[in-house]
Order: structure tokens, then C-alpha cells, then sequence
């Protein structure tokens, strides 16, 4: 058995179990959870769920996205990658510019209403179409503010410049933290921080995945995740595998070897429209765990493309379909 589905498989039915039910931003409702952690063995296997496919591709080019320190979609959308469309899709239909069908809660009507599903698709694509042929409906549509890739690579800060005028400065924290782990790796403050409390009004979606921290012991370089709220179902196997990839990027960068990608969750939760698919997923038997493999390692983190990256043995089963809760 994959060690990836041991330790997601245990969180998920410590939620069916033991977790209360609770309301939730998007209406929907929540089994969920406070406080979850889970230890994963990078040197051993690479951690992603084989009881579904979990869409590494994705997983790629999103961290990628990240790394360039973007936070428009057309990035993601020339690369096929769709799992934000949505976020941004719901800024552009709520906002003045927006004059077609009514696209009020669409996450729960496409899925309730087969003739509102046509409708919805045909308007997504029109959406997306637009993201990638206009680049000043891009620039105003396709931005998703100040998210992951803009504080891990541009954190704004004030600073007192002559006359009593500020200026704006910005930290490059992965750049930082790749330098303090080289030259300092003993230290305590190889933190990434993503919640910057001025930008969260501003953002489409407020950093669910709040800081990361590295540590280096034995010429092995791990990471710990602190993730505020994780959807188990469908963010939480991405995740896994997305910081896991991370830390072997990081890794690379700075001549060590993988340790441990250690998540710990705050609000670990299930969504109540998720609880037949997660059930149908932990009856399914496991494969064996894969490995990563990083094609051009001698490639800078900041050079690497999505055919870089690799899987070997990735054996699983097929993708279970669920709504994303927006």
C-alpha cells in the first residue's frame, strides 16, 4: 500500500467518525475536524493516493505557477490547467462587466440542473476563451490578486522613504529562505509565510496554506506545511503532493536530500455533497507508491518547466467526480 493513502485514508475516517457537522462560507456544510497531522517519508516513495487519480499534471504546473510568483489564470490556462478558472470566473460574474445569464451559486446549480449546466459551461468557455486571447480582459479578469505566488515571491512591504513618503518594497521569500538554507541551515526561520493580513481583503481566496517551514538535519532537508482549512477530499490529496514536490524542488536547489513533508492541518474538514464519493473511495485497494524523478536537475527551481518532472510506477484507480465548493 501506497504510504500516501495509509495516512489519508486515517484522516478520513477519523472525520466520518468523530467530526462535527458545522455551516460553512459556501453553504454547503462541513464534517470536519481541528487539528490533523500527517508524516511523510519523501526517501521512500513519492506521496501521491493511488484509491484516484490525482492529476499530478496539475499539481505541476500550479507550483510552477507559484514559483514564477503569478497570480493571473492565463498562465494556467496555456499549460491546460483549469482548478482555478472557477475562482476567477466567480470575480468576473459578480462584477459590473459581467451582462450574461445569471451565474448566481453556479458551483451547486450545474450540478442540480442539467439545462443551467449547458449554460454554465458554454459561459466558462467563453470566459476562458477570452483569458487567452485578450490580454487586457486577461490583465482584468484573469488575476486572482495577491494569492500564493504573489507573497511567496513579491511580499509587499512599507518603508519610510524621504518626506515622510512610503515606498513599496518588496521580499522575494523563496529566493530568501533557497539563501538562508544554503548559508544558515541550522536556523529556526526558514519560513515561508503566505498570510499577510493587509492583502487578505483583496485576494479571491484567502491562503488556505498559510506558512511552510524547512529544516535540514542530516543533509536532508524537510518541510512542514500549516494548512488553516483543507478540503480532504478534493484540495487535500493535491496538497500533499504539491508541497512533497515542492520540498524535492527546494531540495535540488540547495544540494541536499529529501527528509520529511510533515502537513499539518487546522480545519480538516469533508463537505456534506462529498461523503458518497469518499466512502466509495476508501473502499478501493491501494497500489504500491511511486517515485519522483527530476529530469534536468541541474535546472535552477526558477528554470524548471512541467517536463522536468516525472512520475515512475504511478499506478492507480480512476478519478472520482465531485463539486468544488466555491
Amino acid at each position: 500500500m501506497a504510504l500516501a493513502d495509509k495516512q489519508y485514508n486515517t484522516l478520513a475516517r477519523t472525520i466520518l467518525e468523530t467530526g462535527g457537522t458545522k455551516t460553512d462560507r459556501t453553504g454547503t456544510g462541513t464534517k470536519s475536524i481541528f487539528g490533523h497531522q500527517m508524516r511523510f517519508d519523501l526517501s521512500k516513495e513519492f506521496p501521491m493516493l493511488t484509491t484516484k487519480r490525482v492529476a499530478f499534471g496539475l499539481i505541476k504546473s500550479e507550483l510552477l505557477w507559484f514559483l514564477r510568483g503569478d497570480t493571473n489564470i492565463r498562465y494556467l490556462l496555456e499549460n491546460n490547467n483549469h482548478i482555478w478558472t472557477e475562482w476567477a470566473f466567480k470575480k468576473y460574474v459578480e462584477s459590473p462587466a459581467y451582462f450574461g445569464p445569471d451565474m448566481t451559486d453556479f458551483g451547486r446549480r450545474c450540478l442540480d440542473s442539467e439545462a443551467f449546466n449547458t449554460v454554465y459551461q458554454a459561459e466558462v468557455k467563453k470566459f476562458e476563451e477570452a483569458i487567452l486571447s485578450d490580454e487586457t480582459f486577461a490583465a482584468e479578469h484573469g488575476d486572482l490578486g495577491h494569492v500564493y505566488g504573489y507573497q511567496w515571491r513579491h511580499w509587499d512591504v512599507e518603508q519610510a522613504g524621504t518626506e515622510s513618503v512610503s515606498a513599496s518594497l518588496h521580499i522575494d521569500q523563496i529566493k530568501d529562505v533557497i539563501e538562508q538554507i544554503k548559508t544558515n541551515p541550522d536556523s529556526r526561520r526558514l519560513i515561508v509565510s503566505a498570510w499577510n493580513p493587509a492583502d487578505v481583503p483583496n485576494m479571491a481566496l484567502p491562503p488556505c496554506h498559510t506558512l511552510f517551514q524547512f529544516y535540514v538535519a542530516d543533509g536532508k532537508l524537510s518541510c512542514q506545511l500549516y494548512q488553516r482549512s483543507g478540503d480532504v477530499f478534493l484540495g487535500i490529496p493535491f496538497n500533499i503532493a504539491s508541497y512533497a514536490l515542492l520540498t524535492h524542488l527546494i531540495a535540488n536547489e540547495t544540494g541536499l536530500a529529501v527528509g520529511d513533508f510533515i502537513h499539518t492541518i487546522g480545519d480538516a474538514h469533508l463537505y456534506l455533497n462529498h461523503i458518497d464519493q469518499i466512502n466509495e473511495q476508501l473502499a478501493r485497494e491501494p497500489f504500491e507508491g511511486c517515485q519522483l524523478v527530476l529530469n534536468a536537475s541541474e535546472k535552477s527551481i526558477f528554470e524548471m518547466d512541467a517536463a522536468d518532472i516525472t512520475l515512475e510506477n504511478y499506478h492507480c484507480h480512476k478519478g472520482i467526480k465531485a463539486p468544488i465548493a466555491v
